[in-house]
């Protein structure tokens, strides 16, 4: 299963990899994102799924409301049904 963020994220130099890095480095796989430039920041939508039973989304979103420049949108993650191919 896979679940879709909400993100706004600053426009300075590297946020965009910070992100993107720590999603890896947790054990996520993105599977897909999309972008929009909002004056000084970013919109940001990113889906995501775990790479095994072992990770869990709400730690992921608390680490990154730990990341500099980035704000979540604290609405429910929405959860996004997965095709298996």
């Amino acid at each position: 299963m896979s679940k879709t963020m909400q993100l706004d994220i600053d426009c300075a130099e590297g946020s965009l990899q910070r992100l993107i890095g720590l999603i890896e480095r947790r054990g996520f796989h993105i599977d897909g994102m999309t972008m929009d430039r909002t004056g000084e920041a970013r919109s940001v939508r990113i889906h995501v799924r775990p790479r095994d039973d072992t990770r869990h989304f709400d730690v992921l979103g608390r680490q990154i409301d730990r990341l500099y420049g980035v704000r979540r949108h604290h609405d429910p993650v929405r959860e996004v049904a997965s095709c298996v191919v």
